[in-house]
């Protein structure tokens, strides 16, 4: 990884038009627990739980960890690896070995949408899915434990796809331009990882779902009365009102529209949707494939190389897009991953789910274009932090490079709002676990497939259990065992309890049932979804 970083690069892409292995080269996921126990020696992932479930009796004949390819698309690990029939094998030995118990499964992440795919994947007949037919899910699964779920994206995955960039790396990028963005140097740092990211189709999996009636359009956003958290160190929230005297006696004047994704200039994320130049995409498609003149492409290549820079920045000068318009620009700059990716995913919401279109796999793991399996007896659980700073919206600019291996776009972060507020160099956060909103990972449980809903026909019982982020105080300290960000939850002690008990026969309403922190009840409320 460092001594050949461009190897290990060339290892990790895929095939740029099939989305699967490349000429020569196979990489698989390391099966077993080893293969996400530590990430790095010190760096726990699953090690904290595994070591818990062991001390409750639980060791290899009832404990697996189901590894798959996150690069892929999710059934591409079926065509490819046969992933999801062997996790559906392994459910079913687990099942009859232990006593015809049933299984509690916990997937992390993009683990919980991969998840979802399987549910409506396992049920379908031989061909089209495992055979296992309606109430396989109610006969061996007993819970879902979905841990900081993506089940309606995440806005970060705009910006990575776009520029690679999210806060952190940004904020790097603006110490140590002369570095990364050195022609004398030429390492393009950035650029040989976008070249290798956009051949994973898992990456579009996690785009924003359900368009503008889930995360607003250029007026309007279900956050935008929410509390905001300034500080990672700090547990004191203040009220999004500039006319209310909060802690502290600052008023906060949040102009920003968070709805906006991605908006190119600060003026563009704050001004009226009326007063925001008229856009329509179709005028630039087809219009923009001439190549930029210069150096060769050849060493590092991107789809920004075969598109002309002036056409680039007529698309998105002093434009603002929102979940749904941000598609038309990942097409415009991207076309060819995202059509083949858009063969893979959808990103919708279902109007009609009798449609016979909704039995294709593109739909599954999207929540609102696909329905729970029938499994009353099953119970689901959306389990995350809340409280940390989370990104949800962008200010981004036009770089002033025009090499042709050059990234077009990056975060502006020269861009902060008023004192006090949630925008910060180029970036708006809003409550989440520090990488998915709490919107995306909260909304399903807490309303969509709430009782019994056209998502959720079987009435499946869903419990909501947010986890209030408390990182450490000190460097020496090392990772929070209160800590509710992505990652570090996974060694949160009242997530590992909560896990453990369901694991050991409780039902949610054992544990407490729903517990909230935030405002997704009230989020929720904002979002006018047919149920």
């Amino acid at each position: 990884m460092f001594k050949r970083p461009l190897c290990w690069l060339d290892h990790l892409i895929l095939h740029n038009e099939t989305g699967l292995d490349p000429p020569g080269v196979r990489v698989r996921a390391v099966p077993g627990l080893a293969a996400a126990d530590y990430f790095a020696s010190g760096y726990f992932v699953w090690a904290v739980l595994i070591e818990n479930l062991a001390k409750i009796g639980y060791e290899g004949k009832n404990l697996f960890m189901a590894a798959y390819d996150w690069r892929l698309s999710f059934q591409n690990t079926e065509i490819r690896d046969q992933a999801l029939s062997r996790l559906k094998s392994k459910i079913e030995l687990m099942y009859v070995t232990n006593g015809y118990k049933k299984v509690v499964v916990v997937p992390h992440s993009m683990g919980a949408i991969y998840f979802l795919h399987f549910l409506k994947w396992v049920e379908l007949p031989p061909l089209l899915g495992g055979g296992g037919g309606p109430g396989w899910c109610n006969k061996h699964i007993k819970a879902i434990m979905n841990t900081g779920p993506t089940f309606l994206g995440s806005p970060k995955m705009v910006t990575s796809i776009l520029t690679t960039e999210g806060k952190d790396v940004a904020s790097f990028r603006a110490m140590l331009a002369g570095i990364l963005d050195s022609e004398i140097l030429g390492i393009q740092t950035l650029e040989h990882v976008l070249r290798v990211s956009r051949t994973w189709d898992s990456t579009v999996s996690l785009l924003p779902k359900g368009g503008e009636t889930i995360w607003g359009n250029l007026d309007w956003f279900p956050e935008e009365e929410q509390a905001c958290v300034l500080s990672k160190r700090s547990s004191q929230t203040l009220v999004n009102d500039s006319s209310t005297d909060v802690k502290g006696g600052l008023q906060l004047k949040e102009s920003i529209k968070g709805g906006r994704i991605v908006s190119f200039s600060k003026s563009a994320s704050q001004l009226p949707s009326s007063e925001l130049p008229p856009f329509d995409a179709k005028e630039f498609f087809g219009a923009h494939t001439g190549k930029n003149s210069g150096s060769s492409c050849e060493e590092v290549w991107t789809e920004y190389d075969l598109i002309n820079r002036e056409s680039i920045r007529k698309f998105v000068e002093n434009k603002a897009f929102t979940a749904a318009t941000v598609f038309d620009l990942l097409r415009f700059v991207a076309p060819k991953m995202m059509q083949r990716a858009e063969s893979q995913f959808s990103h919708g919401i279902a109007d009609n789910l009798d449609d016979p279109k909704y039995e294709h796999y593109r739909y599954w793991s999207n929540p609102l274009e696909s329905r729970l399996p029938d499994a009353p007896d099953m119970e689901i659980y959306c389990l995350y932090g809340v409280g940390a700073p989370t990104e949800r919206s962008y200010v981004l600019k036009v770089s002033p490079s025009d090499r042709c291996k050059s990234i077009p776009f990056r975060i502006d972060t020269s861009v902060d709002g008023e004192e006090g507020s949630c925008l910060k160099s180029g970036v708006y956060s809003v409550d989440g676990d520090e990488s998915v909103p709490t919107l995306s990972a909260g909304f399903m449980c807490a309303k969509g497939w709430k009782g019994s809903t056209r998502f959720n026909p079987y009435d499946i019982r869903t419990y909501v259990r947010e986890y209030q982020h408390k990182p450490s105080t000190s460097l020496l300290e090392g990772r929070s065992i209160e800590s509710g960000s992505h990652v570090d939850i996974l060694g949160n002690y009242a997530y590992v309890e909560d896990i453990l008990r369901v694991a050991a026969g409780a039902t949610g309403a054992d544990i407490g049932g729903d517990r909230i922190h935030s405002d997704i009840l009230k989020m929720s409320e904002k979002i006018k979804l047919q149920l």
